[in-house]
Formats: C-alpha cells, structure tokens, sequence
C-alpha cells in the first residue's frame, strides 16, 4: 500500500552514539552553567571566567539587591539576612536541565477578568539609606508600560513580584544599581503583586518620579 524507504539497521545510531551525543550536550551545559549561568545569575563564579566577562558583577548586583530587598521584607520582625547566599540544588538542577531541552510549560490557570488600562504617577522621596516599594495588582500575562526617573542623585532597584498568597517566592524581572532611571514593559508572570523596590545608597534625599499604563489595579506605595 505504501512505499517507505526503511533505512537499514547499520544506518541506524547505535545505543553507544546516543549516549555519547547525550554526554556530550551535557557537558557543555554543564560548562555554560559554570562559566556563564553561575556568575550572571548568583555572583559564584568557580572559574574566574565569569569576572573577566563582565559577568559575576552582574550576578553579585542581583545577589546584593535581592538581600536588600529581603531586608526590607524582614525589617518589621528585626530579622536580617546573614549575608550568605542561599544555594537551591533543584534550582540549579532546572537550570542545567533548560540549557539542554526546552522544558513545555503546562499549566492550566481558570479563567479571569481582565483588568481594565489605566495610567497612574506615583512620587517618592527616599531619605539617605532609605527603601521604599511601589506594586501594582496584575493577572498573568497582564502588560504594564513604565518609566521612573530619580532627581537628586541615583538608586538601586529591583523590579519584581510575589504571587497572590505566596509574598516570599518573589520573581525578579530587572535589577540595578546606582542608577537614575529605568523604562520598559513588565508583563506578569503570574497572578499577584508586581511593581518596583529602590534604596537610595546616597548621602542626600532623592525623589523617584513613576508614570504606568496598561492591565493592572490598585498601584501604591506598599512600604
């Protein structure tokens, strides 16, 4: 009925092929988790290579504004981070295992009532030391436009959200430090909370000056 050219067995990989091409893709994910992933995304950087590119300052950045915001977080208990960098194997895990396949997102979410586009300004003024955060309430793959600027000197930020009825699993979308502004589109990862966190490191006060639009609901200062 049908004419299907069947390559023969010898054409065919072999099990031993498989397995080599399999090791092989391993390995250089395992290179570009040392060399690469490790340095950008959590300050360790084993084999100096990370420092020459430019690469663990990067992820120390993000490490040092995650503390800070965690600090934050934590200042009403008088709980403070210990400074060392929490290490999640599974974590890691994920990400070497990405760097090889693609893992499908499957996820099924009810439906929900898409929040009407509105436009807000927010002003704050941070004293010398001084954090402050700003959200907004946002469904998945909602898309908020945004722009800040700071007048009197610059600020670290973290541009992130926590999920509704879990605020600890916090997810960072853009980090900085020493900066005077910062523009884009933030689009939810997820339904919840998701906005911006600055500290003023400076010796004088900065006003940080917000404008947004798009798909979201109640934008406040939050602490």
């Amino acid at each position: 009925m049908f004419n299907a050219n069947i390559p023969p067995v010898s054409e065919l990989p072999s099990s031993t092929q498989l397995l080599r091409s399999t090791a092989i893709a391993a390995a250089i994910a395992a290179v570009l988790l040392v060399t690469a992933v490790l340095p950008a995304e959590h300050g360790i950087d084993p084999t100096g290579l990370g420092r020459v590119l430019g690469l663990t300052q990067m992820g120390e950045i993000k490490v040092q504004l995650q503390e800070e915001a965690e600090a934050d977080r934590r200042g009403a208990q008088g709980a403070a981070p210990d400074g060392k960098q929490s290490f999640d194997l599974e974590a890691i895990g994920t990400l070497l295992a990405g760097l090889v396949v693609s893992p499908a997102a499957a996820q099924t979410l009810p439906a929900q009532v898409a929040q009407a586009t509105q436009s807000d300004t927010v002003k704050v003024t941070l004293k010398p030391g001084e954090g402050a955060e700003v959200k907004a309430v946002m469904t998945k793959d909602a898309r908020l436009t945004y722009s800040w600027k700071s007048e009197g000197g610059t600020v670290n930020h973290d541009t992130h959200g926590e999920p509704t009825g879990n605020p600890n699993a916090t997810h960072s979308y853009k980090k900085g430090r020493g900066v005077a502004g910062d523009d884009g589109v933030l689009t939810a990862a997820f339904d919840g909370h998701h906005g911006w966190f600055w500290r003023n490191r400076g010796d004088v006060p900065v006003t940080i000056t917000l404008t947004a639009s798009g798909a979201y609901s109640d934008l406040k200062r939050v602490k």
